[in-house]
């Protein structure tokens, strides 16, 4: 039995993640260790709790001693690192934190990987020792809107895989673009990947790195823009839109990224860096606008009824105007690709919010947090 440790599994994209291998996997053993912040919530979890090769452990990421204790005990031998202050607005905020979990937490996974791995790159049964560490985007820095001359974007493009898809520009973010973050939370992001990077150059830390485009599907903390936006347009509160809402991001189904994580764990060269995209490119407000007329279907309105909760606010410090990934190398060396169009995406994702209310107020309430600080109080 492997025994493999999932930081930040109680968050967003972790609870997928760690949901996937406890059902795929039931040899393996799942530790998911969370701190349970504002964005962890065992709730996302409820039904993969009681399996059998399912442990949860609270643990911050930052406890270099806890951590090593807990890697011995259950004598980890993978571990996924997902953990992660990840809101852009809160890095802008309170940088300070930012770097505290991304930076030094990472460092104490990496040291305490290093010191009880102890340079054995295979357990006893001939499994491979993997440090996983999941990034963003976001570390790259910007791209432009470019298009062909007399041809307004989105326009149809190929990036280097000859995959077709509609884009704002013909340049994308490859493995090989040196980084350039411009937010605190990408800049901590950066950071942490070098230190990953150190660790394998420097000690044969056995690591791979992958850089991810936004993420979107069920359980998404009620601050990011889709899950934010949904509840908005049911309860017909304001859809604040940074500037005028022509900034672009590449969109990805989380089951998906799940899914690439899966494979890169197991059949990702050592040392190596891969993105994960959606090849699915919008801009904001043109997404908030797919948004609209599909939540107001599905709740029985007239689409387009609640297009006047558009309002536009000032826009973000350092708002970067386009994100664009290209998942070549992956699709090439490991087969993968998204497997859901947008809109399809979006009607899983819409549905899933308007069916899971409670789920959704208990979050946006803060009970969730209140009852985990009295479970935990004592221990």
């Amino acid at each position: 039995m492997r025994t493999l440790l999932i930081t930040g599994g109680a968050g967003f994209i972790g609870s997928h993640v760690v949901r996937l291998f406890v059902n795929k996997y039931p040899q393996y053993k799942v530790i998911n260790l969370d701190k349970l912040t504002y964005a962890g919530n065992l709730a996302n979890l409820k039904d993969v709790e009681d399996k059998a090769n399912y442990k949860f452990v609270r643990m911050d990421i930052c406890d270099f001693e806890g951590i090593s204790k807990l890697m011995r005990d259950e004598q980890v031998d993978g571990i996924i690192h997902l953990a992660a202050e990840s809101h852009v607005d809160r890095s802008i905020k309170d940088p300070l934190s930012f770097a505290q979990t991304n930076v030094m937490g990472t460092l104490s996974l990496l040291q305490a990987a290093k010191l009880y791995w102890n340079g054995k790159l295979k357990t006893e049964n001939g499994e491979r020792h993997l440090f996983y560490h999941i990034s963003t985007d976001e570390v790259y820095g910007a791209l432009e809107l470019t298009h062909p001359e007399g041809v307004e974007p989105p326009f149809s493009t190929k990036a280097s895989s000859g995959k077709h898809h509609l884009a704002y520009g013909d340049k994308f973010f490859t493995e090989e673009l040196k980084y350039q973050p411009h937010s605190p939370y990408s800049a901590a992001k950066a950071s942490s990947d070098h230190f990953v990077r150190a660790f394998h150059d420097t000690y044969g830390l056995p690591t791979v790195i992958t850089n991810c485009s936004n993420n979107y599907g069920p359980y998404q903390f009620p601050e990011k823009l889709i899950p934010l936006f949904i509840n908005n347009i049911r309860h017909r509160k304001p859809l604040p839109v940074y500037g005028k809402g022509e900034n672009v991001r590449d969109w990805l189904y989380v089951e998906d990224h799940a899914r690439a994580i899966d494979l890169v764990f197991h059949e990702g060269m050592i040392g190596e860096t891969y993105n994960i995209g959606g090849f699915n490119e919008w801009k904001n407000i043109d997404l908030i606008k797919v948004l609209i007329h599909t939540v107001d279907r599905l709740l029985g309105r007239p689409e387009g009824a609640d297009l006047d909760l558009i309002t536009y606010v000032t826009d973000r410090a350092g708002h970067d105007l386009r994100y664009a990934i290209d998942s070549t190398k992956l699709q090439r060396e490991l087969g993968w690709e998204p497997s859901l169009q947008f809109e399809e995406g979006i009607e899983k994702t819409a549905r899933w919010y308007l069916e899971n209310q409670d789920w959704l107020d208990n979050v946006t309430s803060g009970d969730y947090l209140r009852y985990y600080e009295e479970m935990y109080s004592d221990r």
